[in-house]
């Protein structure tokens, strides 16, 4: 099938590479515009267009995907398909009518769970045991499209929100050509998500990771595995903001109030929590290196 190609994230690449090594055809790549990231406000690259330019794609960078010229670039081009994964924007409807057959999404949830920007994320930070990925024919609204496709995985009390991605990536890229190639063989099924099983994933913000001692162990444990890299999980010490990198679940109540350090040993800083204390085993205090 001749594809046009839509991500941005390191999650989309893996599905990129998968599709360049295929026996479909990539007509053009579009990812986010470049971003000035950091204090030196450096313009940097996203994942995708790092991956494409050491490859000599042709690659789309649209500011607004209601631009005239952009719009008219994609309907130049006589895609069957228009992929979409971790791209970061909703595509309009007058774009999603362009392709010849239809526009699918890859997601890193098993839908209707956890639509939204961060399902990785937050499907850490809320407990759950499984996930997966699932391939989805795409309409004008926010990942409610009828499922193709789903895989599940586990996920283990030592991932984090980089190791889950990178698993899902891997998983996500298999899915996906499956998907592809079910498309194109006129044989995939479309599933009408179930609106009552639905949950959201929103945008992670800064003050998504602040820690509430008060919660058990296990829920701060998993904040702090849920926002990695970005905001971190983090607390105050004298008035320095102070990073949550790595802890470990201790069962056992320590008879201190929560968010009071019960002791300090090789193996990390024991605090208490609501439930259970909270061994911290990696920090970073804020303008120190991580300790």
């Amino acid at each position: 099938m001749k594809i046009i190609f839509f991500g941005t994230s390191d999650f989309a690449v893996s599905a990129l590479n998968e599709l360049l090594l295929s026996k479909h055809k990539l007509l053009g790549i579009v990812t986010a515009v470049d971003k000035r990231k950091g204090r030196g406000q450096r313009i940097g690259l996203s994942p995708v267009k790092s991956f494409v330019q050491k490859r000599g794609l042709a690659l789309f960078q649209p500011a607004d995907l209601r631009d005239a010229k952009f719009v008219q670039c994609l309907k130049n081009e006589p895609a069957d398909l228009f992929v979409v994964c971790a791209y970061g924007r909703i595509l309009t409807k007058e774009v999603l009518r362009i392709p010849k057959d239809c526009a699918i999404n890859l997601h890193a949830s098993l839908l209707p769970k956890y639509r939204g920007a961060a399902p990785v994320n937050w499907a850490i930070i809320r407990g759950e045991k499984e996930t997966g990925v699932t391939a989805f024919k795409m309409d004008e609204y926010m990942d409610k499209g009828e499922i193709i496709l789903q895989r599940k995985t586990d996920i283990s009390l030592s991932d984090t929100a980089v190791s889950l991605a990178e698993k899902l990536s891997k998983i996500g890229a298999e899915v996906l050509l499956e998907a592809i190639d079910l498309i194109e063989q006129k044989k995939a099924t479309f599933i009408t998500q179930d609106e009552s099983r639905a949950s959201s994933a929103p945008k992670l913000k800064k003050g998504d990771g602040l820690i509430n001692w008060e919660a058990a162990a296990s829920e701060i444990h998993n904040r702090v595995r849920g926002l990695q890299p970005w905001p971190g999980a983090f607390t105050y010490f004298e008035n320095k903001l102070l990073k949550i990198r790595q802890s470990r679940i201790v069962g056992n109540e320590q008879g201190r109030s929560p968010g009071e350090v019960a002791d300090i040993s090789e193996k990390g800083i024991l605090v208490q929590t609501g439930r259970g204390g909270l061994l911290i085993t990696v920090l970073q205090l804020e303008g120190k290196k991580e300790m």
